[in-house]
């Protein structure tokens, strides 16, 4: 690890102004930025410490929710008012890392977390998103975890973030506050970029910009929920597959759904071919298994993934029934 110096503000204006340069980070739990400077992939001249600083609340109203970025992954998912009206976001948040970590993660932080694409985490490889120019050899090479919907000819990386996805199905969004632009809201849908050419441009922030909260629409009558993850092991793994399902029931009829899957694109991925078909459809078991039939359309599997798109549809089924059960 480089020598690097710290900044502790004692408000958001301070944080604001010393982030100047793209040579500082933002460091608040710090349980990702922390093991990527330990790996020489994160090289930050200062560091900005905003764990101190009051955007931590989580407020609910009959506007929706306000979770603030310092409110740490377990604070929100034990928030019992907050379990009752978006069960999917505290589901999403049990089912990431371990304990110990959500005891120290902030939403804001996981939001923003890296891939854990093992290219892009082992320097003594070459990756765009390290270096751009310099090559993807996960598109020829491991690529078991990796992308089957939104990658490129230069980068196929997926989004690691369980929080992400199950906001995605939400339609919630991402309050952002800069000195020069002060608050912008973005969609979680379109915070995440995909790759492109630009796969080191990972989110819609611009320079100097900070996270202060995740802003959630409320929920609405007969609001059913689910998020399910797929992995290799029980804890501690990102997912092979995931899938967040938000209906709304009517009658035995879904009225609208939105549903987001992770572990299988290059940013949270919104199907709206599916949602399409299940708008009007009954909530039975063959409406649910025929849309959910159109989970991968237009993947681009790679050599060891290709299991993941009959898997996508067998999850997405069985996030869809648990929600509506």
């Amino acid at each position: 690890m480089e020598a690097f110096s710290l900044m502790t503000p004692t408000d958001i204006d301070g944080a604001l102004a010393a982030a100047s340069g793209p040579d500082a980070k933002f460091i608040a739990g710090g349980t990702d930025l922390i093991q990527l400077m330990k790996d020489w992939v994160e090289r930050p001249r200062r560091l900005i410490d905003i764990d101190g600083l009051s955007f931590d609340r989580i407020e609910l109203s009959e506007q929706g929710a306000r979770i603030g970025a310092l409110a740490r992954m377990s604070e929100v998912a034990d928030h019992a008012e907050l379990r009752r009206r978006y069960p999917v976001i505290a589901e999403a948040l049990l089912a990431s890392a371990s304990p110990q970590i959500r005891n120290m993660a902030t939403i804001g932080g996981n939001l923003l977390q890296r891939t854990r694409c093992g290219y892009f985490r082992d320097v003594g490889f070459p990756c765009n998103k390290r270096a751009p120019g310099s090559g993807c050899p996960a598109i020829y090479g491991d690529n078991r975890l990796l992308a089957v919907l939104g990658g490129s000819d230069h980068c196929v990386a997926t989004n690691p973030s369980d929080l992400a996805v199950a906001l995605s199905a939400l339609d919630a969004a991402v309050e952002l506050r800069s000195a020069s632009s002060g608050t912008r809201s973005v969609p979680v849908t379109e915070f995440h970029l995909v790759p492109g050419d630009t796969p080191d441009r990972e989110t819609a922030m611009q320079l100097g910009e900070i996270v202060t909260a995740v802003l959630v629409p409320p929920p609405g009558a007969g609001h059913r929920s689910h998020y399910l993850k797929i992995r290799d092991r029980a804890s501690f793994e990102f997912a092979l597959v995931s899938a967040a399902a938000v209906v709304t029931l009517d009658r035995g009829e879904i009225r609208s759904a939105r549903v987001a899957m992770g572990g299988v694109g290059t940013k949270p991925w919104r199907l709206p071919v599916v949602e399409a078909a299940l708008a009007g459809a009954p909530a039975t078991l063959a409406a649910i298994a025929a849309a959910a039939s159109h989970a991968a359309d237009g993947a681009h599997p790679l050599a060891q993934n290709a299991f993941k798109i009959p898997l996508m549809q067998r999850a997405l089924v069985r996030a869809l029934t648990t929600a509506i059960a």
